[in-house]
């Protein structure tokens, strides 16, 4: 980590941060930990919180929790953060679905975004991908009737894997169906990431997905 990062983990993380694998058994109190009641939306994969700082200032209407396992990645996230002055965010280190199983309750987010999950690009890799049936149907669980689950990715392949995984899941509609492909508009407020733009130059279309809880 930089002199930068490390400071952040030291001043913010205390405050604002949680390791999934040393929470105590049952449900996470988000409310407790925001110190206020309201709609949490849980990113997974935050990457170096270029964009998801943006996104939490831009929604403080939202209890905002980023799940990322990179450390140096958090520690770039709350010096963002800091410089935003975002306030409703917050913060877990570790695996997402062992979040989702074992801490939060059914029925219960507002959101769950997935913006550009590793691809594992090989054939052979594919299983290790992190949309797959079980995971679509553990997110759809974890999601109040009419929350939505949003991916992007900028691997085709990928996104047609979200496309037919998530359409198979009965928890969950395709807020777009309609649409050529049933893919989503480009969200305007979703700022280009990193990964997005260098698709951009290599070619490769950027898909997003949004599904919504039945």
């Amino acid at each position: 980590m930089t002199v930068g990062q490390q400071r952040a983990w030291e001043e913010h993380w205390p405050r604002l941060g949680r390791t999934v694998s040393e929470l105590p058994a049952g449900l996470l109190d988000f409310d407790a930990w925001f110190g206020r009641s309201a709609p949490v939306l849980i990113e997974i994969g935050s990457g170096m919180g270029e964009t998801t700082s943006q996104l939490a200032a831009a929604a403080p209407e939202l209890n905002y929790v980023a799940v990322e396992v990179y450390d140096p990645g958090l520690g770039q996230l709350m010096l963002r953060a800091e410089k935003l002055g975002v306030e409703n965010l917050r913060l877990l280190h570790g695996d997402a679905v062992v979040l989702l199983t074992e801490h939060v309750e059914p029925g219960s987010l507002h959101g769950v975004r997935l913006f550009f999950p590793d691809p594992w690009p090989k054939k052979k890799h594919h299983k290790r991908r992190i949309v797959q049936p079980s995971f679509a149907a553990l997110v759809a669980s974890r999601l109040a009737p009419g929350g939505t689950f949003h991916m992007a990715t900028d691997w085709e392949n990928y996104a047609e894997q979200m496309m037919a995984v998530c359409s198979e899941e009965p928890l969950l509609r395709n807020r777009f169906a309609d649409r050529p492909g049933g893919w989503a508009p480009r969200p305007e407020w979703r700022p280009v990431t990193k990964f997005e733009q260098r698709a951009d130059v290599e070619g490769r279309v950027s898909h997003d997905l949004i599904f919504e809880r039945v």
